[in-house]
């Protein structure tokens, strides 16, 4: 784009901050606004506040116009990932009011679209852009007030009464203070204690949060603590139902430094803002004076990095990396008081981040596995990580748009949490039961008994929402105990019907596999055929959690050969050996030194990295389709913690390796 073209702005959902932006456009040397969009564009006097623009009816048709190249998404918070998404993928640069989505996962999903659309996407902390704020990180780097120990600071401000019909105060558009204005004292404070390291920002170590929660379920006013691995505690809170002071407040050695309504700068309009030291009895005051409209330079900025082709914020702008970091702050806050808002529920949050209505995908392959009707996806997914519904039904969504009808879950996992989350996500979604191959597991030690599998699975199957698992497994062997009574007590569930496929052990040996199939073809039970062990390019050297069994040494693969069981096999790619985290001299990851350093893994990693530059991948990718390529079914288990993660991951499903590849990565 030319350096001297105006980026032409499209606002979606016309209300007070837009018109606010709107000015920071009239008032910019980038910027032109073109048009709003709106589902009322009768409403009188609607285009008051947007003079010369064009009123738009719908905000798809202002994602379908020519003549937009950036659209400002201005809706409520509940609003924001949906239209920066449908924005993304309409191809225009985005920039979202704060917050930019409900929570961190959120936020990834939109600039995950971001990067593969290979457009702008920001997050609206106008303050952030400000020459104010560079003029606070300066004094702070400098040592004006010493070592930099407390940050305290609020933004609050006093509803005058319970307004039920006001969106700060409805749970369905995700009112309360912690998402509206929260999140300012937490960047500020997370961009000192970065600057303190000479830092854009610094994630803290540990959140504490507190909050009153209202009549509607929001947080009315709330306070955290935020602790800094150099040392720095902030002091955060917000209100909607209390007039606080408002005052940033940086503390250290020294002095300190205070800044009155530091989000609001030299002014709307322009003006002076005023920076004030205090250093014992000395009192110093700082002018900041600025003719510039105050939204003038979050418009700038954004239309900067859009004509060089930048796709996020420059520091002290808010980074993706940043804006995510912010509200992985404010999704711990709100965690510690157990603010959920009504539309992160399974129940409100019914359709996939865009909005859409879920549809089966096709890109996964898929195949045929032993015992199991229904065609199965290469891939299997495991989801135990994800803190809540709405995060983990990003993921679960992407995997099912994708083609994945494999889903792996365990009694243990967050004490049901996992069965509780898929059973929402399968009901909400309305997605077929006799389309999903579901894995359960039990009887995980120490409750590794016969007993416990009947009585695990009535609890499983009522958090799952179904009346049947496709596959289950034995979580850990006891081995006092005999054989026999762990299959005839899979055994009695198949007859049940309440496992319709196949059963077997996860962590199991083969000796006590073979010992389980010996014992049912003599008496006629249904034997074990599954497995659920580690399998992977990497040789698992010492076990990552008590009573894992790994399968990849030369003998666990003759023996899966030639009973061609399959394997659903976790920790498939390594958990990290196969990528930067790992190295001959990287010992910061206890893990992957005690679990996989060996001169024979260090081989296997070295030849799969010179496969992997042959064919312009990552080493990761030959890692998984390793997995996929041995000549007996192993299903290999991923984890992404991301959507990003995920289609990482499945980018190596079109790698098809040969025998003689295979081979030669074992050396």
């Amino acid at each position: 784009m030319s350096s001297e073209q105006p980026i032409r702005w499209g606002i979606i959902g016309p209300g007070t901050i837009a018109r606010t932006f709107a000015d920071g456009i009239a008032h910019s040397r980038t910027g032109k606004l073109v048009a709003i969009a709106s589902r009322n564009p009768e409403k009188p006097g609607l285009g008051d506040g947007f003079p010369g623009a064009r009123i738009v009816k719908g905000y798809d048709a202002l994602l379908a116009d020519p003549e937009i190249d950036a659209v400002y998404v201005a809706t409520p918070h509940t609003g924001h990932a949906e239209w920066a998404i449908k924005a993304i993928r309409a191809g225009k640069h985005v920039l979202v009011e704060k917050p930019i989505a409900l929570s961190a996962f959120d936020a990834d999903a939109i600039y995950h679209e971001a990067r593969k659309a290979g457009v702008f996407a920001g997050e609206g902390f106008m303050y952030r852009l400000h020459p104010q704020t560079a003029k606070i990180v300066e004094l702070v780097k400098s040592g004006v007030i010493g070592t930099v120990r407390i940050i305290r600071s609020s933004f609050g401000f006093n509803m005058g009464g319970f307004k039920p019909e006001h969106r700060l105060f409805a749970n369905d558009t995700a009112g309360g203070g912690i998402l509206d204005v929260g999140g300012y004292p937490v960047s500020m404070a997370r961009l000192i204690a970065g600057a303190v390291e000479n830092k854009p920002f610094l994630e803290p170590e540990k959140v504490f949060g507190v909050a009153h929660l209202g009549q509607s379920g929001v947080d009315e006013w709330a306070s955290a603590v935020l602790k800094f691995q150099n040392g720095i505690i902030a002091e955060v809170s917000c209100s909607i139902m209390a007039q606080q002071d408002n005052t940033l407040r940086v503390i250290g050695s020294e002095g300190r430094i205070e800044v009155k309504d530091f989000w609001f700068a030299s002014g709307h309009k322009g003006g002076v803002g005023t920076i004030e030291i205090f250093k014992g009895a000395e009192q110093e005051t700082i002018e900041v004076k600025e003719d510039r409209w105050l939204y003038s330079f979050e418009v700038d900025a954004a239309g900067d990095a859009i004509r060089a082709g930048e796709k996020e914020f420059a520091s002290p702008g808010m980074s993706w990396a940043d804006s995510t970091g912010n509200l992985r702050v404010l999704d711990k806050w709100r965690a510690s008081v157990g603010l959920e808002y009504g539309v992160e529920t399974a129940s409100k949050r019914t359709t996939n981040i865009a909005g859409g209505a879920l549809r089966p995908g096709s890109s996964i392959p898929q195949r045929q596995i032993p015992g199991i009707s229904k065609p199965a996806s290469v891939v299997t997914l495991g989801f135990e990580f994800f803190p809540n519904f709405a995060a983990a039904s990003l993921t679960l969504d992407a995997f099912y748009e994708a083609g994945g009808n494999v889903f792996d879950t365990a009694y243990v996992y967050g004490n049901g949490k996992t069965e509780s989350i898929f059973g929402d996500w399968h009901t909400s979604r309305n997605v077929p039961r006799d389309e999903i191959v579901l894995i359960g597991k039990g009887a995980h030690s120490p409750l590794c008994y016969p007993d416990m599998i009947a009585k695990q699975l009535d609890q499983s199957l009522e958090r799952l929402k179904t009346d049947y698992v496709d596959i289950y497994f034995m979580h850990r062997d006891n081995t006092g105990i005999p054989v026999g009574e762990f299959v005839d007590a899979m055994d009695a569930e198949v007859n049940r019907g309440r496992i319709r496929g196949i059963f077997g052990g996860s962590n199991w040996t083969r000796e006590r596999m073979d010992e389980a199939m010996a014992y049912a073809a003599k008496t006629g039970k249904k034997a074990p055929a599954a497995l659920s062990n580690n399998f992977s390019l990497a040789e698992m050297l010492d076990p990552i959690w008590a009573g894992c069994v790994a399968a990849s040494d030369d003998e666990w693969k003759k023996w899966l050969n030639e009973k061609q069981i399959p394997n659903f096999a976790w920790s498939s790619q390594g958990r990290g050996f196969f990528t930067d985290r790992a190295g001959r001299d990287k010992h910061d990851d206890e893990e992957i030194v005690r679990c996989w350093y060996s001169d024979r893994n260090f081989g296997r990693r070295d030849r799969a990295n010179e496969l992997a530059n042959k064919l312009g991948r990552n080493p990761i990718h030959i890692a998984l389709a390793y997995v996929i390529a041995q000549p007996f079914p192993v299903i290999p288990l991923i984890g992404p913690r991301t959507i990003a993660e995920l289609e990482d991951s499945l980018s190596a499903l079109d790698i098809e390796l040969t025998a003689e590849q295979v081979k030669w990565l074992e050396g």
